[in-house]
């Protein structure tokens, strides 16, 4: 319900509620569109993010593998990628992750926002629950695939309570890193959010928005770049010790390592011939 990916329909005509959750864009040549862009004359390499708007990982993968084919293209041409998801189905293209990792091409950020299974059975119906989320990041350590813990979103009043149980979870199931997101409400989310707390959580919707709105300046969102991830004030403040205390308790506070650019390398086309010169 505060997925900030929302406002992407509304922009497309479509509703930020209901067809949000039930019409999903996608794009069948993915994969070679993202050859044919290698592929030009003068291109740099830069890290891919996948996930960063909507879940790369939705059920539909399992069938259209749209997915799985860009992390093959970026295989071939040894092109970095940073991965973010809330669902366990990630695990089922460890074998290119783990060939990436070796490589260091690839990073996966996996989502963890609460581990009350009720509670996020309410709020994100449609993600992995969160154990089948903590053993993907098992499963992704275990085959040397490098994975930052992501608490995403925080909500004050909510699941804020839970920061240093969920870096302690994430360490014990191997993750190398941790980073957090405050709640964003951007555009039409406000409302919905605000009607899915007064339905789910009717006695505590008040405080919680009363909360949310004290990290952005007395509103329901504030949409300043360097402010928007992390919020403002007090509770945002209070929010930022206690994420960076509890990443230091549990080894998650290491320097992450840059995604490699200089591997990139351009192969022959199908049918191509290598030049005499």
């Amino acid at each position: 319900m505060y997925c900030y990916a929302r406002p992407s329909h509304a922009y497309w005509g479509y509703s930020a509620g209901l067809d949000f959750e039930s019409k999903l864009f996608f794009k069948p040549d993915a994969a070679a569109l993202l050859e044919k862009t290698f592929r030009k004359r003068g291109y740099v390499p830069e890290t891919i993010a996948i996930g960063a708007n909507t879940d790369p990982y939705q059920p539909i993968e399992k069938r259209l593998r749209i997915t799985r084919s860009i992390l093959e293209t970026c295989l071939k041409f040894k092109h970095p990628v940073g991965l973010i998801t809330k669902s366990a189905s990630v695990t089922r293209d460890i074998d290119i992750l783990s060939q990436m990792a070796e490589l260091g091409l690839v990073r996966v950020s996996l989502s963890v926002t609460t581990l009350d299974r009720k509670l996020a059975r309410a709020m994100e119906p449609r993600a992995s629950t969160p154990q089948r989320r903590m053993e993907a990041i098992a499963q992704l350590s275990s085959a040397g695939i490098p994975v930052t813990m992501m608490t995403a979103p925080v909500i004050p009043g909510l699941t804020d309570r839970e920061i240093e149980t969920l870096l302690k979870s994430g360490a014990e199931a191997g993750a190398r890193s941790a980073s957090y997101v405050v709640l964003r409400l951007p555009l039409e989310i406000a409302d919905l959010f605000r009607e899915w707390l007064e339905s789910e959580r009717p006695d505590a919707a008040g405080k919680i928005m009363s909360l949310v709105r004290q990290t952005r300046g007395g509103k329901d969102y504030d949409a300043t770049f360097h402010k928007r991830g992390r919020g403002e004030g007090p509770i945002a403040e209070l929010i930022a010790q206690r994420f960076e205390k509890a990443r230091r308790r549990y080894g998650l506070d290491g320097e992450r390592q840059p995604l490699r650019t200089d591997l990139f390398e351009v192969p022959l086309e199908t049918g191509a011939q290598m030049s005499l010169f």
